[in-house]
This record gives structure tokens, C-alpha cells and sequence, in this order.
């Protein structure tokens, strides 16, 4: 797992390790191939925390990706990643017995994917400019 990530000036700190540790709740350990773990306690409560850390990240996300060079790869996979969660925001859980597990989980594999980007990919490409 990596440090946080700095975040723009004066935006609040974006705390990437306590929004991996809110993924694994949902997903498990990143890098663990088996099954996912079963279904948390208080998942109501799971989805608002990924719900609010993903409209925490999206901005600072758009605001790294917005610097990059427009025909960029990096800059295109992240927009991407960025138009993927505000559809999940906007989506809701399904109406069957395990729609509110499901929908945990796709909100935590975007959040995951976020948080990736705004540690690593966008960080490296801000420094090659």
C-alpha cells in the first residue's frame, strides 16, 4: 500500500489509505485471489463511506487530470475512471437479496481504481512535465 498522495493546495488532505482500507472492507486485501469476504456488518454504512470518499476524490482527480496534456494516455484512462464513477454515484442498488453487497462492491472497485490513479499514474505524469 502506498503513502497518501499530496492533494492540491488548499483542498483537504485526501486520505488514500483510510479510502483502501473502506475498499477492503467490501473487497478484501488487495492482492487476495480468492473469494471475496462475505458480505460486512452495517453495509448501509459502507456504502456512504465509499460513496462520500468518492465524492472527495473525483475533484481532486478531474483537478490532476486537467494538467495533464490533452492527447495523453494517462490523461484518457483517468477522465475515463473519473465519467465510471460518477455513473456509480448516480447508480443505485439493485432490488435483490444481494443488490446492496453488489453495489458496495462496484463502488469500492472504482474508488480502488481512483485511488490508484491519484497516487501513482497522475503523480508520475505531473512529474515528467
Amino acid at each position: 500500500m502506498s503513502a497518501p498522495a499530496k492533494q492540491t493546495a488548499g483542498a483537504a488532505p485526501v486520505d488514500t489509505v483510510t479510502m483502501r482500507e473502506t475498499v477492503a472492507r467490501a473487497l478484501g486485501p488487495e492482492g487476495e485471489t480468492g473469494a471475496p469476504p462475505r458480505a460486512p456488518e452495517n453495509l448501509d454504512i459502507l456504502i456512504g463511506q465509499l460513496r462520500g470518499h468518492l465524492e472527495l476524490l473525483i475533484p481532486e482527480v478531474e483537478q490532476l487530470t486537467a494538467r495533464l496534456p490533452k492527447d495523453g494516455t494517462a490523461r484518457y484512462c483517468a477522465s475515463a475512471c473519473v465519467g465510471e464513477a460518477r455513473g456509480k454515484l448516480q447508480a443505485r442498488p439493485e432490488a435483490r437479496p444481494d443488490g446492496n453487497l453488489a453495489y458496495a462492491r462496484c463502488l469500492a472497485r472504482v474508488l480502488r481504481a481512483l485511488c490508484d490513479h491519484f497516487e501513482n499514474k497522475l503523480a508520475l505524469e505531473l512529474r515528467r512535465q
